[in-house]
């Protein structure tokens, strides 16, 4: 018989989590204004609100941070990185910054005015806040088939390549470049294949525009291209990804997922002009162009944390472990995205929840109930995400309601994710009571769902 997938490592050290009473998770979220970002993490169980920067760093990476060189300006550790990411990824270019919003910051500060359009495939939270906080719009041109959660499409990350070809037609002069999220976080960790990555770069070149990667989980969709487009079987995970990243002319990187690390990010450029003009908003916002906001410890934790996420061993644990939870919760009868995507388990809240008024956040609620019920944080992906229209000033409601559960890498045993799986079974099982959600007491005018204050509707 085949033998099952084994973690690729053991563990070294543990950390003490604490349990608690539904009486106290009751009180605790309560006084968090029922944000589940206002708990404090003693408070969780079981931390599923995000895997960035929540992993668990190897030896070889905590060896590293005694080897950081902190010098201001040409630190050693500056190079180590610069040397990682040309030979993984082949930019001659690269930025440091401190996380993945701050290289969004750096880059668009460049690349996007008032009135601009930038397409790409379903633009996550940060990445549309920081396109409408210029006063441009985001367009979404993901596939159909990504929104419908029970739709079986190997890459239902991929690019809706008509739908682009359209807006850049309709708004070619309004279209400075296209961005695509590899893996596709908003609908559900889903991968985009090499073939629709090829097919993007094609029209961009046919159109004159700039193709940009957000590739905070490059690996996981390297992973999924190995073990889902044919063409791809044989090949090793770092030449696949080497193919992908001979695409794009720029990316920005949150180096808190695929990197491994607690902190980080950079963005790697094909062209020397576009990186010189980049260094002046990087010097203003993160730091000098050779730290950009990071320690010299950090950078060599970083350059280890690449090559160790880009190895098949250590992604077949990392996605099978996803997948042994959204598994349990197929078996269960629980609706989540099909197929389970690369970082976390996405649970359709609006089949889950549907006597929930969908003003009243389905998604929201759901995660509040799996707080209350087994102290497990997880965190929306819907409604409140989607804030508000600009123009109109009405509520956004996005095609998919979904409680992400993201899983951190090496961090927690597949007990843990049974122990998850049946506390939204016992939830599933009185779905039916569920009948009211919550509203807005308090919100931000952009990137709401971090700081929000909500109240639950009697």
């Amino acid at each position: 018989m085949d033998l099952p997938y084994a973690e690729p490592y053991k563990i070294k050290m543990v950390e003490h989590i604490k349990r608690s009473t539904r009486q106290q998770r009751e009180q605790w979220i309560k006084q968090a204004k029922y944000n589940l970002f206002n708990l404090r993490s003693d408070q969780v169980f079981i931390d599923l609100l995000t895997d960035s920067g929540t992993g668990a760093m190897s030896d070889k990476q905590w060896s590293e941070l005694m080897l950081g060189d902190e010098a201001y300006a040409g630190a050693s550790s500056y190079f180590k990185l610069k040397n990682a990411i040309k030979d993984i990824f082949g930019f001659d270019y690269f930025l440091p910054t401190h996380q993945g919003r701050a290289a969004e910051n750096v880059l668009f500060s460049v690349l996007v005015k008032p009135g601009d359009i930038v397409p790409g495939n379903s633009h996550f939270d940060t990445t549309k806040g920081h396109i409408e906080y210029r006063k441009a719009t985001a367009l979404d041109c993901t596939i159909d088939q990504a929104f419908d959660t029970d739709a079986i499409h190997p890459f239902k990350g991929n690019v809706d390549l008509n739908k682009l070809e359209d807006a850049l037609k309709k708004y070619n002069d309004k279209i400075r470049f296209i961005i695509v999220t590899i893996t596709n976080n908003t609908a559900g960790g889903q991968p985009v294949s090499m073939q629709n990555l090829k097919d993007v770069r094609f029209l961009a070149d046919k159109y004159g525009k700039l193709l940009v990667f957000d590739s905070a989980r490059f690996a996981e969709n390297a992973y999924f291209i190995k073990t889902r487009e044919k063409e791809y079987k044989y090949w090793s995970i770092r030449d696949i990804v080497k193919e992908m990243f001979k695409l794009p002319d720029a990316i920005t990187m949150s180096s808190k997922k695929d990197g491994i690390v607690n902190i980080g990010g950079f963005i790697g450029f094909r062209d020397k002009e576009l990186f010189r003009q980049a260094t002046v908003y990087n010097i203003m916002f993160e730091g000098y162009i050779t730290y950009g906001g990071m320690a010299g410890r950090d950078l060599n934790a970083l350059a280890q944390g690449l090559y160790e996420s880009t190895t098949f061993d250590y992604l077949e644990a990392r996605i099978g472990q996803v997948h042994y939870l959204g598994q349990l919760l197929t078996d269960y009868g629980i609706p989540v995205q099909k197929p389970f995507g690369g970082h976390a388990i996405f649970v359709d809240a609006r089949k889950f929840l549907p006597h929930v008024p969908k003003e009243e956040f389905q998604a929201q609620t759901l995660a509040i109930e799996l707080y209350k019920e087994a102290g497990v944080r997880g965190v929306e992906i819907g409604t409140l995400l989607a804030d508000r229209d600009p123009v109109t000033g009405e509520n956004r409601y996005p095609k998919l309601e979904f409680l992400r559960l993201a899983i951190p890498r090496r961090v927690y045993t597949n007990n843990h994710m049974a122990y998850v799986a049946a506390a939204l079974k016992n939830i599933y099982d009185r779905r039916n009571d569920i009948r009211h959600g919550y509203r807005i007491v308090y919100e931000a005018p952009i990137l709401r769902h971090f700081t929000v204050e909500l109240e639950p509707v009697e």
